[in-house]
């Protein structure tokens, strides 16, 4: 990782609204691979800006704090946005493994977390339609589920190019990412449209920015359930805290050995409304 900024993992919390969503949907996907195996989970979306890179990212941190043996791969030739997400380098990734024949474990790159590792897209190139190989992707794939329990793949757009239609069928299962409130109707079911006449199976759909589009009813805050400290409480922690480092440094209490610490957490991501 790069020093000096911060990453996607430095702003995600276990008890944010956000992470609560990611939970439940791992835990649809487990109860849909009851039948079947899915190891392999394709994001995408119908257009551009929907959120799926960081729906990717932020799965693939849950599903590693669960435990889960994740790997992430950047798939997206024209717009790769994991390498910046995770704040790490570009190269060597995807493109090595299909223009260099690079094996597979050597682009592979370990993130901060135990149990996620990432494929970055690789060096930019102005012939993404050319480079995109999906038999070649597929066989990368089917390499690393021996290593991992999961693997989500962060694809293109469906209706700008045709990569998710021809990396589909090398995926077990495919989410598609609609923004609430910019994604119309039309162009949500020309995109599921499309994955359709390649027979591919879509799991279902996951609702991006639903909080700042739906009713109050699906906020977390109607509920009691806000997980941030109201400023009342700021404060009063606040105070708490100068109260007790100046107590540590009057001359009663030098040398008991205690320090007060300040908060080192970063903000909040806002919590995403996940449905599927």
């Amino acid at each position: 990782m790069k020093k000096g900024s911060l990453s996607i993992i430095d702003y995600y919390s276990l008890e944010s609204p956000f992470a609560t969503e990611f939970r439940r949907l791992l835990q649809r996907l487990k109860r849909h691979d009851a039948g079947h195996e899915l190891k392999v989970v394709m994001i995408t979306s119908a257009n551009l800006s929907e959120g799926k890179s960081t729906i990717c990212a932020l799965m693939s941190i849950t599903a590693a704090k669960k435990g889960i043996k994740t790997l992430l791969v950047d798939t997206d030739l024209r717009r790769p946005t994991v390498h910046k997400l995770f704040n790490v380098d570009r190269e060597p990734g995807l493109t090595g493994v299909l223009e260099n024949g690079l094996i597979g474990k050597n682009v592979v790159r370990k993130s901060p977390l135990e149990h996620l590792d990432l494929i970055t897209a690789g060096r930019p190139t102005a012939e993404a339609a050319e480079v995109f190989d999906a038999p070649a992707i597929g066989r990368l794939l089917t390499e690393m589920k021996f290593y991992y329990d999961l693997i989500i793949v962060d694809c293109a757009p469906i209706i700008p190019v045709s990569d998710p239609m021809l990396l589909a069928p090398e995926v077990d299962g495919v989410l598609m990412v609609v923004r609430a409130g910019q994604t119309s109707r039309d162009v949500a079911t020309r995109a599921v449209d499309i994955m359709r006449s390649n027979k591919t199976e879509i799991l279902g759909v996951v609702l991006n920015n639903a909080n700042n589009t739906l009713p109050y009813y699906y906020d977390y805050k109607y509920y009691g359930y806000n997980y941030a400290p109201s400023r009342a409480e700021q404060r009063a922690n606040k105070h708490a805290e100068k109260k007790r480092a100046n107590k540590n440094e009057s001359p009663q209490s030098s040398g008991s050995g205690s320090s007060a610490k300040k908060s080192s957490e970063g903000p909040k991501l806002k919590g995403n409304s996940i449905s599927n």
